[in-house]
């Protein structure tokens, strides 16, 4: 999940120093004290307006050197962080108060051991633009004490936590919080939406990728799984045959893993986009359906991306409430992106591409190609723990398409570990390349950004991933 936070008074007690600094100027100034007790403290005395916007001026800084972090704070953040969390802080501090905001933010949150994946300043006074760069994050949750920014980030479906102070506690749009322990449990007990698009009887590793996010419903709310398109011409298998066999191979894991599929399976594409498929399918119209009903919902991809298209293409408006996270092709500098999901419909991809929808690829050329693990592992770990575990192990030695193997890489499970802990990934953030003719990546410098995955810790992931299935959790 991506978390956003903010932090004066969200992780510093800004209030707290800012009040006493008041109190203690007022006996300087009149000793009238607090005359307006239920307004923000910078309204709360009797000082001439001009007069307290320039002492706030010319001492904020100063004030800015005894913040402390509100209690708890980086216990619970490095928490977040440690299970898998994505944290932005993103704060208002860019506003000409400051010398220099942004070394002085860098070495608070290190002094007082706040980890971060980035930080974000912006203007406090423009509260659309703390708004604008949550919704370009893909943030999944907002905590601010600003009744305004959470307004404005609603707006953009971003769900918003607002952290309880004086001045919001009349405000019952939001989820007020008043700790952050409250906060953490909130976080931890909250359920990710997800589609996964899944050509399930392609392989070995659908059923895996399959098993393995049934596994984690603790951590995602399945909305429904969609059957991608796949085709092997030299094996006689049309895309409406491998949507049969994957419908059916869905059922199968599922029942295995007491999954309710009412409602949550559902065919999709008969052919490819590149081959001028442009038709209405279950698959499409449920990941639409789903899309708008939520604020956010993460497609995950595992298959040719030809669903995905078209229900961008069909409805745009989803644009901006999904993330789609997809494995296919091969990393930046690799020759070519002759990879099965990429080259089936390499029209899709364009139409994904082209679409500025929040986008990570998880490369399968020397990046997720490092998931390569032997039979003999899998046996060790998982073999004779259940009977779905010893289906696994079968279709891993023999898929029905690609010869007996007694070594392969279990491509598919690398969507699911991302969505479950980040920390097992290292990421880069790219302007979206363009595909040549030759179906190779263009870098560019000036389109809109996606995430492309660049390493794998492989031993973190099927350590989970036998852990999840019943396993010893040792790997080899």
């Amino acid at each position: 999940m991506k978390i956003g936070i903010d932090i004066d008074n969200v992780l510093s007690n800004f209030n707290e120093i800012l009040l006493n600094d008041y109190l203690e100027h007022d006996k300087v100034l009149n000793n009238s004290g607090i005359i307006h007790k239920d307004e923000y403290i910078r309204k709360m005395f009797d000082w001439d307006v001009s007069y307290e916007q320039e002492y706030y001026k010319n001492n904020i800084e100063r004030l800015a050197s005894f913040f402390t972090p509100i209690e708890d704070s980086s216990k619970y953040i490095n928490k977040l962080k440690n299970t898998g969390n994505e944290i932005y802080i993103i704060s208002g501090r860019d506003n000409g108060e400051y010398s220099d905001p942004h070394n002085m933010t860098i070495n608070w949150l290190k002094k007082y051991n706040i980890p971060y994946d980035r930080l974000i300043l912006t203007n406090a006074y423009k509260h659309q633009e703390k708004a604008d760069i949550c919704n370009e994050l893909g943030i999944d949750i907002m905590i601010d004490d600003s009744v305004n920014v959470c307004a404005k980030c609603s707006e953009n479906n971003i769900e918003c936590i607002l952290f309880k102070t004086p001045y919001n506690k009349k405000e019952y749009r939001f989820n007020r919080l008043g700790s952050w322990k409250e906060i953490y449990d909130y976080i931890t007990n909250k359920k990710v939406n997800v589609i996964l698009d899944t050509d399930t009887y392609n392989e070995c590793d659908d059923q895996f990728a399959l098993s393995y996010l049934i596994k984690n419903q603790d951590k995602f709310n399945i909305e429904a799984i969609t059957v991608a398109p796949y085709s092997h011409k030299t094996r006689n298998v049309s895309v409406p045959e491998g949507q049969e066999l994957s419908y059916n191979e869905i059922f199968k894991i599922c029942t295995w893993l007491n999954l309710d599929t009412t409602n949550k399976v559902f065919k999709g594409s008969m052919d490819y986009i590149q081959n001028g498929y442009n038709e209405d399918n279950d698959a499409v119209n449920k990941i639409i359906e789903v899309s708008l009903k939520n604020n956010k919902t993460y497609i995950l991809g595992i298959g040719a991306i030809t669903n995905i298209a078209l229900a961008i293409k069909k409805e745009p408006r989803i644009i901006d409430k999904i993330e789609v996270i997809w494995l296919g092709g091969n990393q930046l500098d690799y020759k070519d992106n002759l990879e099965y999901n990429f080259r089936q419909d390499v029209d899709a991809v364009k139409i994904v591409f082209d679409s500025k929808v929040r986008l990570t690829i998880l490369p399968c050329k020397e990046v997720i190609s490092k998931l390569r693990i032997d039979i003999n592992t899998l046996k060790e770990n998982i073999g004779n723990k259940s009977e779905l575990c010893n289906y696994l192990i079968d279709r891993f030695y023999n898929d029905g398409y690609h010869g007996i193997q007694e070594e392969r890489v279990i491509w598919d499970i690398s969507v699911i570990a991302y969505m479950i802990n980040k920390n097992w990934f290292e990421k880069e953030v790219i302007s979206c390349p363009n595909i040549k003719t030759d179906i190779s990546y263009e870098l560019t410098k000036d389109r809109h950004k996606i995430t492309m995955i660049k390493d794998i810790d492989r031993n973190k992931v099927y350590e989970d991933l036998f852990e999840k299935l019943g396993g010893k959790y040792e790997v080899k």
